[in-house]
């Protein structure tokens, strides 16, 4: 493929990525009191991994050297993206509200803008940052449904600091897997983040079981967990590893706007909950700003 065709696939995936991603949201509502946390964490990558080995496990044992070679920076991305951003926001989210969850989330693509300027030397043009400003006004409108004085209701949780922590995880995923170079493509590479997250995974998982009265398994929890691997698991974070070698971190991140948008309609199709007016409006802001964002520097 010509570097222009995956220029082009890569704009095309920014826009349909948060289609995909944006089921997560649904998904760790409905695992609320059906499946534990770090256990559906863990089967969403565990079953991920499954499905992609068969494509590169080949091309993985032919570069074991080389993985192993990258085992630490591995493991840590592992767990950011597949520990921190998997067990960890479901956790946080059954303490704290889709609003405090949206608005923390928002900051995410600012944070990950900062630290690319400074480790990737990525450099916005001024109508992308305007692009990023407007969305972030778009999405934190959704997301305060239409009145900026339900910012005057606000109250921290617990599960507040699990999402801050959450955000910043993705900031340093999104800007260290750029920032670490890997010899491995890029398909074997992010098995191998795969397996760094499940390793991370264990241990958490055992100690959950241990400590929170389990759950029975079952078919509900089953259906759950394989979607989350396929659909936030799998399918996303290969576009959106696609995506930062094509876009870069920063315009790759602009995603996370979408995210708001797409989630609403996942609710309305899968939950019944229907859109409201400031959806319209919201998309009205964000839609614009950020094929404005996301055009060349």
């Amino acid at each position: 493929m010509t570097p222009a065709r995956r220029h082009q696939l890569a704009q095309l995936l920014l826009w349909f990525t948060p289609v995909i991603w944006s089921s997560n949201y649904v998904i760790a509502r409905a695992a609320k009191g059906v499946v534990l946390p770090h256990v559906l964490a863990l089967g969403r990558w565990g079953i991920a991994l499954l499905l992609l080995l068969p494509w590169v496990g080949r091309e993985l044992w032919q570069r074991r050297a080389v993985a192993l070679a990258e085992w630490r920076e591995s493991l840590l991305l592992g767990a950011a993206g597949m520990w921190i951003c998997g067990a960890i926001v479901y956790l946080g989210g059954q303490s704290t509200t889709a609003t405090n969850i949206g608005l923390i989330y928002a900051a995410a693509p600012v944070g990950i803008a900062i630290a690319s300027r400074r480790l990737l030397h990525e450099h916005a043009s001024g109508w992308q940052r305007l692009g990023m400003g407007l969305a972030l006004l778009g999405v934190v409108f959704v997301v305060l449904k239409g009145d900026w004085h339900n910012l005057l209701h606000l109250r921290l949780t617990p599960g507040d600091g699990w999402i801050l922590l959450c955000m910043l995880s993705w900031v340093a995923y999104s800007v260290l897997q750029q920032h670490w170079r890997s010899a491995l493509p890029a398909l074997p590479r992010l098995a191998c983040l795969m397996i760094g997250g499940v390793v991370v995974l264990i241990p958490f998982t055992l100690l959950e079981a241990w400590l929170v009265p389990p759950l029975p398994f079952t078919a509900h929890a089953l259906t759950l967990i394989v979607a989350a691997a396929i659909l936030p698991g799998l399918l996303s974070y290969l576009a959106y590893a696609f995506l930062l070698r094509e876009l870069g971190a920063t315009r790759s991140s602009l995603l996370l706007y979408l995210g708001p948008l797409y989630g609403s309609v996942n609710a309305w199709w899968l939950l019944g909950e229907v859109p409201q007016w400031y959806h319209g409006a919201g998309a009205a802001l964000i839609l614009p700003s950020i094929w404005l964002a996301s055009r060349r520097g």
